[in-house]
């Protein structure tokens, strides 16, 4: 019998443990296997040098603030938005982060899809 010392939310706790042979063999049981979804293939993405550097004539880029997964886009092309506004919804570290609009504008384009891998610093939208 072995004994072993467990330590749980600061309470201490010491259990014995006794290691039984089996006659009879283990048996597994398979899990089912779940289907793989498809997933649209990703647009490529631009980068820019540093945050929030005006582009004449191609307007203000939004940038990535650090590397995650695009799980949400809540504009489209061509929609007006204000300044403050949710933009997309980056995942990083098992956090949703929403990227806003820094300024009003108009949302020239869109450089990625929902699902894609982003790095820091990757112009993810345009506003004009």
């Amino acid at each position: 019998m072995d004994k072993y010392r467990i330590h749980l939310n600061g309470e201490v706790y010491e259990i014995e443990v006794e290691k039984v042979e089996s006659s009879e063999p283990e048996v597994k049981t398979p899990r089912p296997v779940k289907p793989v979804k498809s997933i649209e293939p990703v647009k490529p993405v631009k980068k820019v040098e540093s945050n929030n550097v005006d582009t004449p004539g191609n307007g203000e880029p939004v940038v990535a603030p650090m590397p995650g997964l695009i799980t949400d886009i809540k504009v489209t092309e061509g929609e007006r938005v204000m300044k403050g506004q949710v933009l997309i919804i980056l995942e990083a570290m098992k956090m949703e982060n929403e990227i806003i609009a820094s300024k009003d504008g108009v949302v020239s384009s869109i450089n990625i899809s929902k699902g894609a891998q982003v790095e820091a610093q990757e112009v993810l939208i345009t506003l004009a």
